[in-house]
């Protein structure tokens, strides 16, 4: 019975996640994202034709504390051309409720980056983000964003 208990939990754990194509994550030294440090990802793309969801994942703790999220990213296709943008997510609604997934003080926020992408080209793209906080009313950028634990991206196959 264990065996066939085993099977079953295996069977569903994997058909569950079929339309993974990459998913990797960077712990933030001590849960922080320095201003100057860049989270890098390398993916092989083989599909030019299917299009995909491309997410950042983020988890914070408690000592993250703002509502917002901005992110400058940096993709690079393999014919090297460079595609770049300043992007905004909430992580906090009106009232200050965390928006991610998680029981306890760590928040998992998986945020839309590329939605039902066709990727152009063949190859190993490079996916570089940097945070790009800033306190109202500063023009110099929060140079340690405290409370970022992981950063990570994920490419899935669109379900369309």
């Amino acid at each position: 019975m264990n065996k066939l208990l085993f099977c079953v939990v295996l069977i569903l754990s994997i058909s569950c996640d079929r339309y993974k194509k990459y998913d990797s994550y960077q712990t933030l030294k001590n849960g922080t994202w320095q201003a100057k440090d860049s989270v890098v990802f390398k993916a092989d793309i083989k599909d030019t034709i299917q299009s995909h969801h491309v997410f950042l994942n983020v988890r914070t703790d408690n000592n993250y504390q703002y509502r917002n999220l901005f992110v400058i990213s940096k993709v690079t296709l393999p014919s090297k051309i460079v595609i770049q943008d300043t992007l905004e997510y909430e992580m906090a609604d009106a009232f200050g409720n965390w928006l991610g997934d998680g029981l306890t003080d760590v928040k998992n926020n998986k945020l839309f980056f590329l939605e039902d992408y066709i990727f152009p080209e063949r190859g190993t793209y490079q996916f570089e983000f940097f945070q790009a906080m800033r306190k109202r009313g500063e023009i110099d950028g929060v140079p340690k964003l405290f409370g970022v634990i992981d950063v990570g991206l994920r490419i899935e196959e669109s379900t369309k």
